[in-house]
Order: C-alpha cells, then sequence, then structure tokens
C-alpha cells in the first residue's frame, strides 16, 4: 500500500493556492500581453492595435504624462478607428504646429481616476441609463449600457464608440479599447 502522506510534484503544484492575483495576469490587446505592473505608455508600445494612437501619444508630447503616477483611465482607439477618419487627418494633425489640436484630441480620450468597467457600469445605472464625465480636456461625455455586459460612450458629433476590451489594468490606471475616435 502507497504512503497517502507522500505526493508528486504535480499533485502538489495543483493543490498549492496560487500567489497569482487577476490583477497580475496579463490581457491580451493588438496581439501583445499587457502587464499590469507596467504604465501605459511601457504596454501601449507593444500593441499592434495602437501603433498610430502611440504615434499620436507622442506628436502631442505626452509620453511623460502618460508614463506619470496616475491613475488615468485611457479609452485607447484601435489603429481601425483611425482609419475611419477623413483621409489625412492623422497625417495633418501629427505636424508639430498641430500639437495643441492634437492635445485636446487626446486628451478627450482620458479620465482622472481608474475607471473600471464595474465603476462605469455603477455610474450608469446611478444616472438612470447615463453617466456624463469628464475628460481631460474639459469636454462632458455621455455613457451608457448596450445590453448587460457592453458599455458606449458618445463623442461631442454625436459618434458612439463601442468598448470592446475592458480592465486592462496599469500601474497607473486602466485602458479600454475603443473602436471610434472620440472627436471634441
Amino acid at each position: 500500500m502507497a504512503d497517502s502522506s507522500v505526493r508528486s510534484p504535480l499533485a502538489v503544484a495543483l493543490t498549492a493556492p496560487s500567489r497569482v492575483t487577476t490583477a497580475e495576469i496579463p490581457i491580451i490587446v493588438g496581439r501583445q500581453n499587457m502587464y499590469p505592473a507596467r504604465n501605459i505608455v511601457e504596454n501601449l508600445v507593444n500593441s499592434q492595435d495602437h501603433t498610430l494612437l502611440v504615434a499620436v501619444i507622442m506628436a502631442a508630447d505626452f509620453v511623460d504624462t502618460l508614463q506619470g503616477a496616475g491613475p488615468f483611465t485611457l479609452f485607447a482607439p484601435t489603429d481601425a478607428a483611425f482609419g475611419r477618419l477623413t483621409a489625412g487627418i492623422v497625417e495633418t494633425l501629427v505636424k508639430p504646429g498641430n500639437r495643441a489640436t492634437l492635445a485636446g484630441i487626446l486628451t478627450g480620450h482620458l479620465m482622472a481616476g481608474n475607471l473600471t468597467f464595474r465603476e462605469l457600469a455603477r455610474l450608469i445605472k446611478e444616472g438612470h441609463g447615463q453617466a456624463e464625465l469628464a475628460a481631460l480636456n474639459g469636454a462632458r461625455l455621455p455613457f451608457m449600457m448596450n445590453g448587460q455586459h457592453n458599455i458606449v460612450l458618445k463623442d461631442a458629433k454625436g459618434n458612439i464608440a463601442n468598448i470592446s476590451t475592458y480592465d486592462v489594468n496599469q500601474s497607473n490606471g486602466v485602458i479600454h479599447v475603443i473602436d471610434s475616435i472620440v472627436m471634441p
């Protein structure tokens, strides 16, 4: 008869309590891991779906800001979202003379604080179906539920942005991936 006090290494590993929390598990964005211990810029530069957003952050001179302590909530438009803009607009915006306009658009995608899906949903519920939140550029953006598990936001022009990936935790905030550019 085998000694029941002796356990295989596999059995020990499978029954040992995990020391990894869900806040430490990376989420894949743009076919790359986004690590919660890294800041917004350190993660975004690796996303294959956010190369234009990274270019905008650099052109607007916001790298240091988004590497700062925060916390920030960034609604991060994908390259496909930039691709839906009028031809030539991105190229024009990233020119040095347009830094203020570009910064205004970028800060329209940023909010102070760490606004998770749960927090956004709570605010929407408290607002009886809509929460109007201030972006760093001063714009008031309406957020609404679109079904039980989908939040959308509306820009000043009435365009809707769907959040496709929620709660990508960063050391200095959280990223939510969106499918449209939030225009002032």
